[in-house]
């Protein structure tokens, strides 16, 4: 047993080791902060028109409603003085104890000493006051219009979240504990988690969600047995091997978004929906899309229906021998295979037997939670930024997404690895939420000008390949899978897409959860179910007021549907033929390509 000299003279190394590491540490930061990008002030907040709008906004309510302000500032300075009040006199009771608590849970506060300890409950109750607070300011201002609205509460809860009290190390009992517990040893290796993060992004914070070296992609997750059969400078053309002797005469296409990469429906062999629907006997391809780089600035949207869309399909046609075939579009994917609809219809080729499509929005008269993001001010900033890097950079585009969801995405995420010194987890998830992809500059801002700010698809046309499209111009049999509670394509915003669209053939189904679980939903789990109705494809409210609810996946329902327009059986078929040799194993080469930018 050592004795209390040894352990003082321990300690005193191992606090020496860590002042070393510290110090080295510290100079790495510094250099890794010196490779950052020059900041482009219109990708880090709202133009300066927002804040004179609502600025102008909350000076008009205080001049003709100044009692309704003042009633505001004065509950917040009672509450606020009220819990001082109570606190000092817990305190003066002679027990180092909080006063009773009785609010409402917030997970973020879920360490006992957030209710026990005064000074940690001090400081979390004049949080949330000071919160709630803020947001009845900002609800009582009257005079903006519905997006500035929108935009006002989504910045307000966005300020509200970065100074939540656990966000910073001198009030976050967990990380103390733990600085406690170790020595001090969590915080070196926070330290190192945090250098390495900005070190891997050019000097950028992005806190990593998942443990890199837990995952290769075709080791353990994208394993579903395939070839490339076709490749050029836009996409992969996987084919894959089939699990059945017998096939559906009609091939089905799959083209996944290239926001992020084709594994999301390959993960892992159990939640492996591109398995399930070759062990229901299709024929099934899948598109890998390229992961730009600035060479590729001048691709726009109609490079990718030309030279994806379309290649895909002549390719898939001439390796089965088929006339037709069915396809199906995930996001973005979706989107654009409505447009390459469209233009099939304009230019009467009858090559698509069926499409599905996967939380696709066509209609953006709704642009959902991302409207914050789609004003003048940040496309603004965006085309500037494509026109000078040639792309959009996938920074950009997980910065967004992860602050639509930062409690979840940013700040916890940081919370663990920063101030506790824990490891990202080994999550395949959200590995390939963190394996995301730039965008052609041309192509990203083509989407947000025409489609998602002009909403041109369902207003006067959306130009492509010489043809004027719009969606009613798509006429194919279709099924549309929307997510109850997604946050990127709003399940109604997406129905109202779908009911313009011109078809006489159309089936809507709605999932439980959100754009990733809601589709990544494999009936073995038996854990999200479904909604059909057999109201027509009009009205959402109507749809969903007489709609039926199922347990579990949709996909068994949807496998029925394709099946019924995939022809017979027939032999099934192996990758390739003699004029499409089998150019290596799937998941491919274009899957594991990280250009950066």
């Amino acid at each position: 047993m050592a004795t209390k000299e040894e352990t003082q003279n321990a300690a005193s190394q191992q606090f020496q080791e860590n002042l070393v590491k510290i110090e080295a540490l510290t100079q790495r930061l510094i250099e890794a902060l010196s490779r950052k990008r020059t900041p482009n002030p219109a990708l880090e907040g709202p133009g300066m028109d927002f804040y004179l709008t609502t600025g102008a906004a909350f000076i008009k309510e205080l001049s003709d409603n100044p009692a309704k302000m003042l009633e505001a500032q004065v509950s917040y300075w009672g509450q606020a003085m009220k819990h001082y009040v109570e606190a000092s006199h817990a305190l003066t009771q002679g027990g180092l104890k909080a006063p009773a608590d009785p609010g409402p849970s917030d997970r973020r506060f879920a360490n006992p000493l957030w209710d026990t300890h005064p000074y940690f409950n001090f400081i979390k109750k004049q949080y949330l006051i000071s919160s709630q607070a803020m947001e009845d300011a900002v609800s009582r201002i009257e005079g903006l219009d519905p997006v500035d609205r929108r935009r006002l509460d989504y910045f307000t809860r966005q300020i509200i979240d970065m100074m939540s009290p656990t966000n910073f190390l001198a009030t976050n009992p967990d990380a103390l504990e733990r600085a406690v517990a170790t020595e001090g040893a969590s915080l070196v290796k926070g330290l190192e988690n945090l250098v390495r993060d900005i070190e891997d992004n050019q000097g950028e914070l992005v806190v990593t969600l998942s443990d890199k070296n837990a995952f290769t992609v075709g080791q353990n997750i994208g394993t579903a047995e395939g070839s490339v059969v076709y490749r050029n400078r836009m996409m992969e053309l996987i084919q894959y091997k089939p699990t059945t002797e017998t096939v559906h005469k009609t091939p089905l296409i799959i083209f996944p978004p290239w926001i992020n990469k084709f594994y999301i429906l390959d993960l892992k062999p159990v939640n492996s929906l591109i398995r399930w629907v070759i062990d229901q006997g299709f024929t099934l391809f899948v598109v890998s899309w390229k992961n730009p780089d600035p060479s590729y600035a001048d691709v726009g949207m109609d490079t990718y229906i030309e030279e994806g869309y379309l290649t895909a399909i002549d390719h898939v046609k001439q390796i089965t021998g088929e006339k037709k075939v069915n396809t199906v579009g995930y996001c973005i994917a979706g989107t654009t295979l409505s447009l390459t609809l469209a233009l099939m219809e304009k230019r009467k080729d009858k090559s698509i037997n069926s499409a599905t499509f996967f939380t696709t929005l066509t209609d953006f008269s709704d642009q959902g939670e991302f409207a914050v993001y789609l004003q003048d001010d940040f496309v603004d900033g965006i085309e500037s930024q494509c026109v000078a890097d040639g792309i959009l950079s996938s920074h950009f585009m997980t910065r967004t997404f992860s602050f639509l969801r930062a409690n979840d995405l940013i700040y916890q995420p940081a919370i663990r690895s920063y101030m506790m010194g824990e490891s990202p987890p080994a999550f395949d998830l959200l590995f390939w939420n963190g394996d995301s992809t730039n965008l052609p500059g041309r192509m990203a801002v083509e989407y947000l000008r025409g489609l998602c700010q002009g909403d041109n698809f369902t207003r006067d046309g959306f130009p492509v390949l010489g043809e004027t499209l719009h969606v009613s111009d798509v006429k194919v049999p279709l099924c549309a899978v929307a997510c109850e509670t997604d946050h990127i394509a709003p399940w109604i915003a997406s129905f109202n897409g779908v009911a313009q669209m011109g078809s006489s053939d159309k089936t809507f189904i709605l999932s439980e959860s959100g754009h990733i679980a809601g589709i990544v939903n494999p009936p073995s789990k038996k854990k999200y179910g479904h909604y059909t109705s057999e109201a027509p494809v009009h009205n959402p409210n109507e749809w969903k007021g007489q709609a039926a609810y199922h347990e579990g996946s949709w996909w068994p329902r949807w496998g029925e549907w394709l099946a019924s327009r995939s022809g017979r059986m027939i032999a099934a078929r192996e990758p390739g033929d003699e004029n499409h040799p089998v150019l290596g194993p799937a998941p491919g080469t274009y899957v594991s390509e990280a250009v950066t930018g």
